[in-house]
């Protein structure tokens, strides 16, 4: 069953439709006076009808889940020599850049994705990629992959905004990209939209909406790297924020449509934005942002030992986190590699972090980022302004554009009388050549990019700052 819509070939029906009703409604409002037991008995059918759809809607949502994980493929590390590396992948000045992921092309090229405007949540806000090329160092040119009046023509409905763009590759081979799209209301009203390239990126055919709900088909968001089952079939990390928070996880066929969906963690736990981190085909762990208020303000985790069938009642793990999105890899000797805000408050400082006993105890790797020393101090614009050229500059960027890249981070982070520093929203893979590859928002200004290998992440004393 293909849970899809979009691309409908004619709206005359509905046209039509709309026409009759808007017709004749005073004599259908004295029918029902003259009858009111006409009345009750159409509302008695439709509340059936509702509660019919929605009993098949979970008898189809409510299959068994695939036997089985596909572990990750091995990557292969040939190189000895430690490397780290950082420079900016998003180039486009003075514009809120923010939520970046992204996937390894065929050709052994880094694409990433992200959503950038005048700010988030605008009517002006699209779609970004570009492509990194190891050989040469560099990043390509900036280009836009959807608008969201592109989705909106696409999908025959209004939308208001979109965000949070997914990358994956089908087991076609085929590329898919998942992102939010809004209609009404804030991003609690958002659903799912999915598009398909069949040349790496280059190009994408028309946007389609998936189909997660019978009611209203609202509230589901994307922010978490898709994974495969045994069978080949992907199962897509999503979480719920209408009225509750609650991490879940879609079963996509091999066409990309729902086939199934498995509830993470409860309604009310302020769980969200699952990384699923599959250990091999039985075992798979998944990391969550913690969105409560109870404290302490942790990361919270569940597991799954047997394929994905059933998943252990989430915990909090001992990873402190801000209401902040986290990422994470599995290595091949088992231990996990995260990149998270490891504080409870804040998003100024931004660390890699790794767990040998499967994430119940963890060890600062490498502090990215840290700005926490100027936290509740007063400094003036032009002290923040030289800390923003500066961190640009250590980034990469020309001494004769620093100033316009500080520029560019003072209008996204400075308001009023006060400055803040923002390191968010990483998201982390690692490539077959066995380098990692980590996008994260850098002062809603630009997406940054590390690259780093094996050798590099070994020799780094464990609990070391930079």
């Amino acid at each position: 069953m293909v849970w899809v819509e979009g691309n409908i070939n004619s709206t005359a029906p509905i046209r039509n439709i709309s026409l009759s009703i808007k017709q004749k409604p005073v004599q259908l409002s004295r029918k029902f006076m003259k009858h009111p037991r006409l009345m009750q008995n159409r509302l008695l059918v439709f509340f059936f009808t509702l509660i019919c759809f929605g009993a098949g809607f979970i008898k189809v949502f409510g299959q068994p889940v695939a036997a089985g994980f596909q572990a990750p493929p091995a990557a292969t590390a040939n190189d000895n020599e430690p490397r780290f590396q950082s420079r900016f992948a998003s180039s486009t000045l003075h514009t809120q850049t923010h939520a970046a992921s992204a996937i390894e092309l065929k050709d052994g090229r880094i694409r990433a994705f992200w959503f950038a405007g005048s700010r988030e949540g605008a009517r002006d806000v699209e779609i970004r990629s570009a492509a990194f090329d190891p050989a040469l160092g560099q990043w390509g040119a900036e280009q836009t992959v959807v608008t969201r009046e592109g989705t909106q023509q696409s999908l025959l409905r209004y939308v208001s905004k979109l965000g949070n763009p997914v990358a994956g590759r089908a087991a076609d081979g085929t590329l898919w990209l998942y992102y939010v799209t809004v209609t009404l209301g804030g991003w609690a009203g958002s659903s799912i939209t999915a598009m398909v390239s069949r040349d790496e990126g280059e190009t994408w055919g028309a946007a389609r909406r998936l189909v997660t709900s019978p009611f209203l088909n609202i509230s589901t968001l994307v922010k978490g790297a898709p994974f495969f089952y045994g069978d080949g079939t992907m199962g897509l990390p999503v979480y719920h924020e209408f009225i509750s928070k609650f991490g879940e996880i879609l079963h996509l066929d091999k066409n990309g449509a729902v086939q199934d969906k498995q509830r993470l963690t409860a309604g009310g736990s302020g769980a969200l934005q699952p990384v699923v981190l599959v250990k091999n085909s039985a075992e798979a762990l998944v990391l969550l942002r913690y969105a409560g208020a109870a404290t302490p303000y942790r990361a919270v985790v569940a597991a799954s030992s047997d394929g994905g069938q059933h998943w252990a009642a989430p915990a909090k793990s001992a990873l402190p986190n801000p209401n902040s999105a986290l990422t994470a890899v599995v290595l091949p000797d088992g231990r996990i590699l995260a990149v998270l805000n490891n504080q409870e408050s804040g998003r100024d400082a931004l660390s890699l972090v790794i767990s040998a006993d499967g994430g119940s105890n963890w060890q600062t790797v490498y502090r990215l980022e840290d700005q926490t020393g100027v936290r509740g101090q007063s400094p003036d614009e032009s002290a923040y302004l030289k800390t923003f050229a500066q961190l640009a500059k250590e980034t990469g960027v020309k001494a004769a554009d620093v100033g316009e890249y500080a520029g560019s981070a003072k209008r996204q982070v400075c308001a009023g009388q006060g400055c803040r520093f923002e390191f968010s929203y990483p998201y982390l893979i690692r490539a077959q050549s066995g380098d990692f590859h980590l996008v994260y928002t850098w002062n809603r200004s630009f997406i940054k990019h590390v690259a780093f290998n094996l050798a590099w992440l070994d020799q780094r004393p464990l609990g070391a700052g930079p």
